[in-house]
């Protein structure tokens, strides 16, 4: 079975290819929003995945947009991660930390008053929650300055070297599901007429301003990114005919990179529109030319037969992982996945968290 088979990108190995996806858990309930002991065991009892891609882990507090998510810019929250890389090695396991930037997809409450920060003055319109406000709105962000981005820049940069202080093997970037980066992709939220805005180039120039950024404190084979090409309903990010031209191009840049890996996200549903590709990990394995990973609410046969013709190089698990600790011994011995409660996922407490069991014959 090839999801079991062992597999390297550059010098990483990874001893399977059943891999963790990012699953935001909402469990950081402390001033510091660094992980916790429970934290370190929910990790923990997850290491036997052939690489864990933690949750959204937020690179400064203007990057917040999502109740109880942690950090990774202070001393207190690298402390922390240090305890969870330190647990997931332990037992053997590989972790990168997922860096995050919400930009406009936060609310005013996040930050003392002020707007979230985003490539234009554009509102989402999209359903949000607060500690101060429970479920409310988002509101207009405030137009990046330059200055603004600069920080931006910097803040991953600093997030990066705590992440290799915090013992991760990689991070990945976050540049999907219609948070910063996406939104500085896409012309429908930016319509800046600077060097960051027009043209594809100038769309995608953060991305690799901030690529080369953390290749300054880590090699790059341990810099991953995620891209979400055909996310048709992140909150006024349009896919059209530019869509696919505009990812192309991104796509294609990466490729003059040694990344760990691209992390793909194929959509849930197909839709009958202008520019819209069903089948996105076929289309994009035809043009990226490194370690690919898959993701998509898989389920094992079909992950199978992804890896099996060289579509991918190793599928990404989230729900499954949930409720499912033990996942790659559940596929390797053909065991019934258990299925994960929702009113659990961003919860406080271990119910639904770390009170999952192993397989028991």
């Amino acid at each position: 079975m090839k999801l079991l088979s062992t597999a390297y990108s550059g010098s990483i190995h990874f001893s399977n290819r059943i891999f963790m996806a990012p699953l935001t858990r909402s469990r950081t309930d402390n001033p510091e929003l660094a992980p916790t002991k429970f934290h370190v065991e929910y990790y923990r009892q997850r290491a036997s995945a052939g690489l864990i891609i933690s949750e959204g882990t937020n690179v400064s507090p203007i990057a917040t947009g999502y109740v109880d998510v942690p950090g990774l810019w202070s001393k207190a929250q690298v402390e922390g991660w240090q305890k969870v890389t330190e647990a997931v090695h332990e037992e053997g396991g590989r972790i990168f930390t997922q860096l995050w930037h919400v930009g406009r997809i936060s609310h005013p409450d996040f930050h003392g008053g002020e707007l979230p920060l985003a490539p234009s003055a554009i509102n989402p319109n999209r359903p949000i929650r607060t500690k101060r406000s429970g479920r409310t709105q988002t509101v207009t962000p405030k137009a990046m300055s330059l200055d603004d981005i600069q920080t931006t820049i910097n803040d991953f940069k600093r997030a990066g070297a705590n992440a290799m202080e915090a013992g991760f093997d990689g991070v990945e970037i976050h540049s999907s599901n219609g948070y910063l980066f996406h939104q500085f992709f896409s012309a429908s939220s930016n319509v800046r007429d600077d060097h960051y805005g027009g043209s594809v180039e100038n769309r995608a120039r953060l991305l690799f301003e901030v690529i080369d950024a953390l290749s300054e404190v880590m090699p790059v084979e341990r810099i991953g990114a995620r891209l979400n090409p055909m996310m048709h309903d992140a909150g006024g990010i349009e896919v059209n005919e530019n869509t696919a031209p505009t990812f192309d191009y991104i796509i294609q840049r990466l490729n003059d990179y040694d990344l760990a890996y691209l992390h793909l996200t194929r959509p849930y549903k197909n839709l009958d529109m202008p520019g819209f590709i069903d089948d996105v990990i076929g289309y994009y394995r035809e043009r990226y030319k490194g370690f690919l990973l898959a993701n998509g609410y898989y389920q094992p046969e079909e992950a199978e037969r992804e890896l099996q013709s060289g579509r991918a190089d190793a599928i990404v698990f989230g729900r499954p992982f949930i409720s499912n600790p033990d996942l790659p011994d559940r596929i390797k011995n053909g065991w019934p996945l258990a299925e994960p409660d929702p009113k659990t996922f961003y919860t406080a407490g271990v119910e639904g968290y770390t009170d999952y069991p192993n397989y028991s014959e």
